[in-house]
């Protein structure tokens, strides 16, 4: 499989996330997804506490039990424009893994991104701006193991100002964010920015 830097992903990485369907098709702008915290974004140093890294393994499943993820995985490539692509919009407990860049559990920046909703209703991040710091993030992956992340913050950025290295650039341990869209609503553009969870490994089983 051939790996690229996940910090070539575009800044428009998730723009096919993010047109609120849902919202638009319903009025129901009162209703949107929650959004992170001033509390739960990144202060300080990073915490030190890190499991060993894992072999490389292609990913399976991702579960976030604080806010009832239990979904799998597929694989997501790169557009033409160099935007991650996205799932199917109609597979609304299905999220995607960049497979050209690093595997959740390896030593790096595994990336994580699925719909917040689609046009029957929320999706399957629908509430990833209620996550909050420590809590635990599991990725099955191909060969029998269970990577268990430990969130470290949970940001939410516009469109325009969207911090490519912060979220994409390489790490010295094993490191996942998961992406959504967020940063408001607006019925003529869709969601205004993006929610991401910033985690590292902290344990794994078989």
């Amino acid at each position: 499989m051939r790996r690229f830097s996940n910090v070539a992903i575009a800044s428009v990485t998730v723009v096919s996330l993010c047109t609120g369907a849902w919202l638009l098709g319903s009025g129901e702008e009162t209703h949107a997804p929650p959004q992170p915290s001033a509390a739960e974004a990144r202060s300080g140093a990073a915490d030190p506490r890190s499991a060993p890294a894992l072999p490389p393994s292609p990913p399976d499943r991702i579960r976030i039990p604080s806010i009832r993820v239990d979904a799998p995985l597929m694989g997501l490539g790169l557009t033409r424009s160099g935007s991650l692509g996205v799932p199917p919009a109609g597979e609304k407990n299905l999220a995607g893994w960049y497979e050209a860049g690093t595997t959740p559990g390896e030593t790096g920046t595994a990336i994580v991104a699925g719909h917040v909703d689609n046009a029957d209703g929320p999706a399957v991040f629908y509430d990833l701006g209620a996550v909050k710091k420590g809590s635990a993030i599991d990725v099955d992956r191909r060969d029998g193991s269970t990577a268990r992340f430990t969130v470290d913050a949970v940001e939410v950025y516009k469109a325009a100002g969207f911090p490519d290295q912060k979220v994409y650039g390489a790490a010295d341990r094993p490191e996942l964010r998961v992406i959504t869209c967020g940063g408001g609503y607006s019925r003529s553009t869709g969601y205004q920015g993006n929610v991401v969870v910033f985690a590292h490994l902290t344990g794994s089983r078989r």
